[in-house]
């Protein structure tokens, strides 16, 4: 048994350049996605589970690093498929995903889209309805910085925010290996900061990117990138 596995999906609008890169962690009680990816995107999660010998029904836990479209936008359709799945998520995140709140990513794109020239103006639009097609769910689980889970012998759970306010990371003890989520981006090789002009809080970014590169983890898993050994 592999204790994780690294996805890689791509979208149909992009190359793979665009890949997202979701995490299964796996032991003999649990299977955990982390991350799910965008609005529409089970079948492509079903044929990669597949590929491992595994179904959405194998799934005990969903663990979402925060609220943006492309991290939480299959997540309403997972629970549909298997209700059992618990879903875990940092405590500052719970609203937007229950949909109590705005996404943040829509706040900003509808801002930004009255100040868009004419040829412009259609992809932005796009890109809201895409945020606006993502499905509310219930959130089983709260955590924050220093939570201690279960899953494959020890997780932890890192404070990570800036990219939002909420966004928590994971450390996979047994493995040395830190999930990064969204704190920190694979680009050339590098981490950097992902699309920092969006950032909630650029400075909290820069602290949590900060945090990752000095952290003790060998490898760290970035949903966009990839991974890095170091």
């Amino acid at each position: 048994m592999q204790p994780i596995t690294i996805l890689t999906l791509i979208p149909e609008w992009t190359d793979e350049s665009g890949a997202i890169h979701p995490v299964l962690l796996q032991d003999e009680q649990h299977l955990v996605l982390v991350d799910c990816g965008y609005t529409g995107f089970l079948p492509q999660l079903e044929r990669a589970l597949g590929e491992h010998g595994l179904t959405i029904n194998d799934l005990t836990h969903v663990f979402l690093t925060h609220h943006d479209h492309d991290h939480v936008g299959t997540l309403a359709a997972l629970k549909r498929s298997n209700p059992r799945i618990q879903v875990v998520a940092g405590k500052s995140e719970v609203d937007y995903i229950f949909g109590r709140k705005p996404a943040l990513r829509l706040t900003q794109a509808r801002t930004i889209q009255a100040t868009l020239p004419p040829k412009h103006s259609a992809s932005g639009q796009a890109f809201i309805e895409m945020i606006e097609r993502v499905e509310p769910a219930r959130v089983d689980l709260a955590v924050e910085g220093g939570d201690l889970l279960p899953w494959c012998g020890g997780c932890e759970v890192l404070a990570t925010p800036g990219h939002t306010l909420g966004h928590v990371s994971l450390y996979v003890k047994s493995c040395d290996t830190l999930l990064a989520g969204d704190a920190a981006v694979l680009s050339s090789g590098v981490l950097a900061l992902a699309n920092p002009e969006f950032s909630e809080d650029i400075e909290k970014a820069q602290q949590s990117l900060h945090q990752i590169c000095e952290h003790r983890a060998r490898t760290v898993v970035c949903y966009h990138g990839g991974v890095l050994t170091r």
